[in-house]
């Protein structure tokens, strides 16, 4: 699915999968997060950490009527707070995607998967 944008010069369409690299784009650059990791392969209770090209893969995009809801899988680092964690992920993926492609994002939910030592 995407989402289509009428504008004055024309039609934009937009890809869930733009939408998705873009906020795992933004998540992990919050602290506190390892990687993300992909939304179908656990296997024996250990998360794959998804590579930069991937992001998509442990992001889905759902579009609900005109409402826009996102559920991310990520790892987070061992030691911190995981709700404050949470939080910033969320704030900081719907500002990314308000301010790259004009979209309001009704719900960023987050999926923790696993926690990680973060390599210094």
């Amino acid at each position: 699915m995407s989402i289509e944008l009428n504008t004055r010069d024309g039609q934009v369409t937009i890809t869930n999968d733009v939408i998705a690299t873009i906020a795992g784009g933004s998540a992990v650059e919050c602290y506190g997060i390892v990687g993300m990791a992909s939304k179908s392969q656990i296997r024996d209770g250990i998360a794959e950490i998804l590579r930069k090209e991937n992001y998509s893969r442990g992001i889905i995009v759902r579009q609900e009527d005109d409402q826009l809801h996102i559920d991310m899988y990520i790892i987070v680092s061992y030691g911190t707070k995981i709700s404050e964690v949470a939080s910033n992920v969320q704030s900081q993926v719907k500002y990314a995607l308000s301010q790259s492609l004009g979209l309001t994002i009704n719900s960023v939910n987050i999926y923790i998967q696993g926690v990680r030592v973060a390599k210094d």
